[in-house]
């Protein structure tokens, strides 16, 4: 890493006026970006932008509207943005059962809805330009259960969406399939709801009692690309 491998970038980084934001923040500004820092800490988050060389946003992320804002105001103060990191967080609870339920949407908020809305915002700038980067940040904690993350399975819903792609595009459905659908994968099919459900039950029995946490594939070799 060089001090000036970021030189020219644009950095977005939430909840950025201390602890990891604030690592992050300063890290990419000593690698050369200019960092617009983030946070609903207003005295802490403009010292940190000065401090860096960048410009501080207001912004609550539990708000869609402060989402916005902030990307529009780095858009209008540099005119692009090339770096997202959603850092912002949320108060932890060591167990699920202390956690207050009337938290719940505001933790989804800042949890889930912001870094979905900050990636749209900014994702039309990074296209324009063709680089971008996003990262999000989470926690172990986020690793409590088992998660399947399928490739498309042969269900009415992908076969919707099979129907209006074919719609929009002037393709036939199956082209759609082969070339849109099945294009990142090396195996090319389909996966059948019955292959999902047989890995779920398995998830489900005894003999996977030692697998926690953890986001399992079946992507016919999507990933190995």
């Amino acid at each position: 890493m060089t001090q000036s491998q970021f030189k020219g970038k644009i950095a977005v980084v939430t909840g950025a006026a201390s602890g990891l934001g604030l690592a992050i923040a300063a890290r990419l500004a000593a690698d050369g970006a200019k960092v617009v820092v983030s946070d609903i800490n207003a005295s802490a988050g403009k010292e940190v932008a000065a401090r860096l060389g960048g410009t501080f946003v207001h912004a609550d992320m539990g708000r869609r509207a402060d989402c916005r804002a902030l990307i529009d105001q780095a858009l209008a103060a540099y005119g692009t943005v090339h770096i997202l990191v959603n850092n912002a967080g949320f108060q932890h609870v060591e167990t699920i059962e202390a956690f207050p339920e009337d938290q719940w949407d505001k933790m989804q908020a800042v949890m889930l809805t912001a870094p979905f809305l900050l990636t749209k915002y900014a994702w039309p700038a990074m296209k324009a330009q063709r680089w971008g980067r996003i990262v999000n940040i989470g926690s172990i904690h986020g690793l409590t259960a088992n998660a399947i993350c399928p490739a498309y399975v042969r269900t009415p819903l992908v076969d919707k969406q099979i129907a209006d792609q074919a719609r929009t595009r002037g393709i036939p459905p199956e082209e759609v399939i082969e070339k849109i659908m099945l294009e990142p994968a090396a195996i090319k099919r389909l996966i059948e709801p019955a292959e999902v459900a047989d890995f779920a039950a398995y998830l489900c029995g005894e003999s996977a009692g030692v697998i926690t946490g953890a986001a399992l594939t079946m992507d016919l070799g999507w990933t190995a690309r």
